[in-house]
């Protein structure tokens, strides 16, 4: 599988990882110490072929691609679920540590966030979803963000992150309407 766009990844284990999945170019940021020389190549990527922002499922792998977003727009994302991104009897979590199925799985579901926000889910709709506030939360919003493909986030942050990737109130309600399924038959 050969991505035309260049894909920012935390470090070289990442750059590996991807390599063993696609035919892809990759730009490291050395973690969360990303730096103004580091935005300058990820702008001129996403003028020349585009990008794709791949991070790690954790709360550093989210800062880096908050400031990303900020600074070069329009750049597409890929999220891998946390429990995708983990070896056992390995610590830490990463898209290193996810196999060549996954990684190509994220990047075919890679997204684009949208700039202005039309709100098309509301809170109410969240807390009547059970997604946020109550028992199995969290593990509801787990699911959502693999049956969305926008990734993992907390209850304060998925109406935001529902919004920037302009789900639908369809695709909202089927998604819902699985996790119910799953938990029905569980």
């Amino acid at each position: 599988m050969k991505i035309r766009e260049i894909i920012v990844v935390e470090g070289r284990d990442d750059t590996t990882a991807i390599k063993r999945a696609v035919d892809a170019d990759t730009i490291e940021t050395n973690g969360s110490a990303i730096n103004e020389a580091t935005l300058v190549k990820i702008k001129l990527a996403q003028k020349k072929r585009g990008v794709i922002v791949f991070t790690d499922p954790d709360f550093p792998g989210e800062k880096i691609r908050k400031i990303i977003s900020e600074n070069v727009p329009d750049c597409k994302h890929a999220f891998i679920p946390k429990d995708l991104a983990t070896r056992k009897n390995r610590r830490g979590v990463g898209v290193e540590h996810a196999t060549p199925d996954v990684i190509r799985e994220a990047l075919s579901g890679a997204q684009l966030m949208a700039e202005s926000v039309k709100e098309e889910i509301t809170q109410d709709d969240l807390i009547t979803a059970g997604l946020v506030g109550g028992e199995g939360s969290k593990e509801r919003r787990e699911k959502l963000g693999r049956i969305l493909k926008i990734g993992y986030t907390n209850g304060k942050q998925l109406h935001k992150r529902l919004m920037v990737f302009q789900v639908t109130r369809e695709d909202f309600a089927a998604a819902v309407k699985s996790i119910r399924q799953e938990e029905q038959n569980a």
